[in-house]
């Protein structure tokens, strides 16, 4: 694989990633650089993980991998989201809707495995072609560090927009993304 063609799968590794982190920092109140950095990292570095240990089951479990991926992903984030709704929907006093600052670190690492499960099973695939696994896993981490930043500093602006619907929309987004990769594997969408 070529740097553009190691670019193109980083990238679009990334993505639903980058629409939940747009979520997440519209859920908070006025995320900060360091908050979105810190998001940043902990998506990145799961998403990089995820497809070397793809590569390391390789061809013996990847009929399994392929076919549990996707309902592993679409379970995850529609608790999660659905989760998100229920806190959203909740009556808070208003000094309540604007004290969240960031998100609980278990929250971000149950999201990112959601959102990376996908690439789990990229890295299965990736194990048939002859590519420098670490150099691949290494620049979609870094990929996803950069668009997960990004989507919750434009989550930043989003959020004072919406309001306490905020929340509500990212745990619409989080269940959004799950049904998304469970209709794209099971063929519903191309």
């Amino acid at each position: 694989m070529n740097l553009s063609a190691t670019l193109i799968l980083a990238f679009g590794m990334s993505m639903d990633a980058f629409a939940v982190s747009i979520g997440k920092g519209a859920a908070l109140h006025r995320p900060c650089l360091r908050e979105a950095l810190r998001t940043g990292l902990i998506f990145g570095v799961i998403e990089a993980i995820t497809p070397l240990i793809g590569w390391g089951l390789g061809l013996f479990a990847s009929q399994y991998i392929m076919q549990w991926s996707h309902w592993l992903a679409f379970i995850l984030l529609s608790i999660l989201g659905t989760r998100m709704i229920v806190e959203g929907l909740k009556d808070k006093p208003d000094d309540a809707l604007t004290t969240a600052t960031h998100h609980s670190f278990w929250i971000l690492v149950a999201t990112a495995v959601g959102t990376s499960l996908d690439a789990l099973a990229i890295g299965v695939g990736l194990a048939l072609l002859e590519v420098n696994i670490i150099q691949t896993a290494l620049f979609i981490g870094m990929a996803t560090l950069l668009m997960s930043t990004l989507g919750i500093m434009v989550g930043r602006f989003i959020g004072p927009l919406l309001g306490k619907w905020a929340e509500v929309l990212g745990g619409v987004v989080l269940i959004g993304t799950g049904l998304n990769i469970l209709l794209e594997h099971l063929g519903y969408l191309s």
